[in-house]
């Protein structure tokens, strides 16, 4: 789908005050979902969530005890809050429920990703800048 129609499609939404629009269009599908995405770090404002339709499949090699912290919204991670800052998290690290894992930029706003419990993060994945979509796994945390 084009950028255009997508920036379109969501400003037909915010005006007409729909809260959901899905479209298909050949393979492609797009859902728009307006609200407050959690984590975000302007509660005021009511971004649009852009929604990937396809499912996230979970990486075999995890134990069985892990817990996946997965990405509430799609957007582009950052592991780090400045390009030439340390890492929020790294393998191996402790971390509380309410810590930050990351940012997901969404909608040219930065959204904190925090732990939803406490643990030791086993793994990392997804690299610094890559693209995600809802429901991705993001880290492991056991």
């Amino acid at each position: 789908m084009d950028l255009r129609k997508i920036k379109k499609l969501i400003e037909l939404v915010a005006e007409s005050k729909v809260v959901e629009l899905e479209v298909s269009s050949g393979d492609e599908s797009i859902r728009i979902s307006m609200g407050s995405p959690a984590g975000s770090l302007n509660s005021a404002d009511q971004p649009t969530q852009i929604v990937s339709q396809a499912p996230a499949a979970a990486p075999a090699s995890l134990p069985d005890t892990a817990a996946m912290e997965k990405a509430p919204m799609a957007g582009v991670f950052y592991a780090a809050p400045s390009p030439d800052a340390e890492p929020f998290v790294a393998v191996g690290q402790t971390v509380s429920a309410g810590d930050v894992l990351c940012i997901i930029e969404s909608m040219k706003m930065m959204n904190e990703i925090v732990a939803k419990q406490s643990g030791t993060v086993s793994k990392i994945l997804v690299g610094n800048g890559e693209a995600v979509s809802t429901g991705m796994p993001l880290f492991a945390i056991s």
